[in-house]
């Protein structure tokens, strides 16, 4: 199992954080998200415990909200004393319906409009992570009117193209997202941004993408924040505060994914950090970090019931499932690699290659393709594995198709975090 969260019960069948998927597949019937609380909580304290230990106690994780988000997940996070990253105000709002306060929320986007940043100042908004000039013009617009200096981070790209896919990188110079170092836009946003009365710049922020393995492209990108920093205080003073280093780290999807020790890792960015601020004599600055993905990608999975069985002799076999694209559009998007499983028969021999396909009509309509499954008929039960992280998130109507409901597994019990979406539900805005 590519985590150890995951096991094979007495009956055969794929467990989850102890429970059997295929007797709570019929509990809830399918499609369905399944969420391990206790695996959540113990990844938001690896991060935590580890940032502490190695980069001091004012560090923060800032966990990305993007990757799933629902009132239950923010209950947790304030709970376990995370911070948020949001990029809406649909998760600002969110995270107030759960009970979070602002003021270690850091609000980002590169599109975020004046009734965004309205809202957000009007609900304490922490900090605002502003991607460009024009956002700058409106926060400064924005907090005159309020008679208010408003705290933010400046979005820097540092030029890093890290081993990931193309789709979700981000810290590259022609990026959408941040001011680029290399073009001389990022020197000039501090400068404009140091003149203005109603905007207090409390450092800076970079991103280089997700699915990261290793603590390597986060050294390159901390070389190059620290030594802009140290080149805005000799041209500027200005003192940094805080430096977001982004994203957390990956998960495992397959076997071949490697294994992650994150504290580890997390340990060789502290002291590359900490050595290169002694080595410029500049202050080190709090270190915040934004793990989504690695918070809650290995504490979900998803289950389907097989529908029907296609096999075209001399080409390739399909398995329609009574989900797909709507729930997971990742492979649709990038090809994202998965784990598959028929659930109720873990223990048989797995020679049956079949791509694994949903109902919507639409050709790429694909949840992994050439997977070697047990032999596979109707009503079976297929999970894919580690999809806590962007599917409930990225999920649609296509189709006019409900969403499924998220349940969290806490303790060998269950409950519902998100309702399934009715008919109704489809037809609830429409005039």
């Amino acid at each position: 199992m590519i985590c150890d969260n995951l096991s094979i019960n007495e009956k055969g069948h794929l467990s989850l954080a102890g429970v059997d998927t295929v007797e709570i597949s019929k509990k809830y019937g399918t499609p369905l998200y399944l969420m391990d609380e206790d695996r959540i909580r113990y990844n938001c304290n690896l991060y935590k415990n580890a940032m502490r230990a190695y980069l001091g106690e004012n560090s923060l994780p800032l966990y990305a909200s993007k990757v799933a988000s629902f009132k239950r997940i923010y209950e947790i996070m304030k709970d376990e004393g995370m911070g948020i990253d949001v990029v809406s105000s649909g998760e600002i709002y969110t995270a107030l319906r759960a009970g979070m306060t602002l003021e270690n929320a850091y609000f980002h986007s590169n599109n975020k409009t004046d009734w965004d940043i309205e809202y957000a100042m009007d609900n304490r908004i922490g900090y605002f992570v502003v991607d460009n000039i024009e956002e700058l013009y409106a926060i400064e617009n924005e907090a005159k009117k309020r008679d208010m200096q408003q705290a933010i981070l400046l979005r820097i790209t540092p030029g890093i193209d890290p081993d990931t896919l193309e789709a979700i990188t981000t810290g590259k110079v022609d990026s959408k997202f941040g001011s680029a170092i290399e073009t001389g836009q990022a020197e000039n946003m501090v400068k404009y941004t140091l003149s203005l009365p109603h905007i207090k710049l409390y450092g800076f922020h970079c991103h280089i993408g997700s699915q990261v393995f290793d603590a390597d492209s986060y050294l390159r990108s901390s070389d190059i924040m620290m030594n802009f920093i140290k080149d805005m205080k000799d041209k500027f003073g200005f003192e940094t505060l805080q430096l977001d280093i982004g994203g957390g780290f990956g998960v495992r999807y397959t076997e071949e994914d490697p294994i992650l020790d994150i504290p580890y890792e997390i340990k060789r960015i502290a002291e590359f950090i900490l050595e290169k601020a002694k080595e410029l004599s500049i202050t080190m600055p709090k270190i915040l970090m934004e793990p989504g993905r690695s918070i809650v990608g290995d504490a979900g999975l998803t289950l389907y019931t097989v529908g029907t069985i296609k096999s075209i002799p001399g080409y390739k076999n399909y398995v329609s499932v009574d989900g797909g694209m709507t729930d997971n559009p990742r492979f649709a998007l990038y090809g994202s690699p998965y784990s598959v499983y028929v659930a109720n028969k873990m223990n048989e021999d797995r020679n049956f290659i079949a791509d694994v396909v949903g109902r919507c009509c639409e050709s790429g309509d694909i949840i992994q393709q050439n997977v070697s499954l047990a032999n596979t008929g109707r009503y079976d039960i297929i999970a894919v594995l580690t999809t806590g992280a962007y599917n409930y998130s990225m999920a649609s109507n296509y189709n006019r198709l409900t969403r499924p409901p998220v349940v969290m597994l806490k303790s060998g019990k269950d409950y519902i975090a998100v309702k399934r979406e009715t008919l109704e539900d489809l037809v609830r805005n429409d005039v």
